[in-house]
């Protein structure tokens, strides 16, 4: 008998809730899945390879690491000074700076097999032939979980435009990175466009898995002594807290028209963040500018949702999707006189 008298019976027993189910597929209709343990990925450009935050974090938690974007040869990047800090976010003008397609199949890919985290490769593009040389080359690669496709860097641009910048243009990488992939695919849009709901739309008939929104929003820093622009490159992408309110309400918007999954990027530093997107519709988010602040953010944010979760009783990560819409208008039912 316990020394308290109670009978250890299996009535007396507290009844233990089973852990709440963080998992996520952000290529349901895809031949290959994209199962993710969790829906918090961490974002292109925030965190190298992997391999530079496997010192401070277990990575494997994670649930998808985004690449460094990837382009056809090896790129140095911009001029600096090429980042700098703003009230509640940061400008940034790397220009893809990177090792380039060889390298990535032959050095970081066979390293990515070995991991448990899915791995999603970032690529961009000067032209839709070298998307498709990226997507086609990318395709069976073990190690590749899937494709980011990048069609709204801010400082990469085709012929003065990008792109994500039409639904004509969004479309037809889309297009083209789908003739010759298997991959699952997840476009990344563009913040700073006129309608991004249509482009949305437009990329999703074009074979897209799922979405990534969005990409940083084109900002300028004028640095007041030298009366110039503070960023070699003049402009830049804005990210941080800054831009979350903004990019929650695209991703209300695009979830209500797409069926699709769609993954909310800006401003994602702790779990009511996440919880914002997720409730707005997200199926996932990723942590992008909180990385350089705390390497342990992502990693927060999953317990953080777990423990949410738990407390809400609720059992899977399914139920907070969308849950801030309002409910469905089901149609009237006739009647029968």
């Amino acid at each position: 008998m316990p020394e308290n008298g109670t009978h250890a019976s299996s009535g007396s027993l507290p009844r233990l809730r089973p852990t709440p189910s963080l998992r996520v597929n952000l290529a349901p209709n895809n031949m290959h899945g994209l199962e993710l343990a969790n829906p918090v990925l961490v974002a292109s450009g925030t965190f190298g390879y992997g391999t530079e935050y496997q010192p401070l974090v277990d990575v494997q938690r994670l649930g998808a690491i985004c690449s460094k974007g990837i382009t056809v040869r090896p790129r140095d990047g911009n001029p600096t000074p090429r980042i700098a800090e703003t009230p509640a976010g940061m400008l940034n003008a790397i220009g893809l700076q990177n090792v380039g397609l060889r390298a990535v199949v032959s050095e970081k890919a066979p390293m990515w097999s070995r991991w448990a985290v899915p791995v999603i490769a970032n690529i961009s593009g000067e032209s839709i032939g070298e998307f498709e040389h990226l997507a086609g080359t990318l395709d069976g690669v073990p190690g590749i979980a899937g494709l980011e496709v990048n069609i709204s860097c801010p400082n990469i641009r085709d012929g003065g435009r990008l792109f994500a910048d039409t639904a004509e243009s969004a479309a037809a990488v889309t297009r083209a990175c789908r003739d010759v992939s298997s991959l699952p695919l997840m476009v990344k849009l563009s913040p700073n466009v006129g309608n991004i709901v249509e482009i949305a739309q437009a990329v999703e008939a074009a074979g897209a898995d799922s979405l990534s929104v969005a990409n940083t929003l084109l900002g300028m820093l004028i640095d007041t002594k030298a009366r110039k622009p503070y960023l070699a490159n003049r402009t830049g992408g804005l990210s941080g807290p800054a831009v979350r309110p903004v990019i929650v309400r695209m991703v209300y918007q695009i979830t209500s028209v797409v069926s699709i999954p769609v993954v909310g990027v800006g401003g994602v530093t702790c779990t009511d963040d996440a919880l914002q997107y997720l409730m707005a519709g997200a199926s996932a988010v990723q942590v992008g500018t909180a990385n350089f602040v705390n390497p342990r953010a992502a990693l927060e944010i999953i317990d953080g949702l777990s423990a949410y979760l738990h407390q809400q009783g609720m059992t899977s990560v399914s139920e907070l999707i969308g849950i801030a819409r309002p409910p469905a208008v089901l149609p009237a039912v006739p009647t029968v006189v």
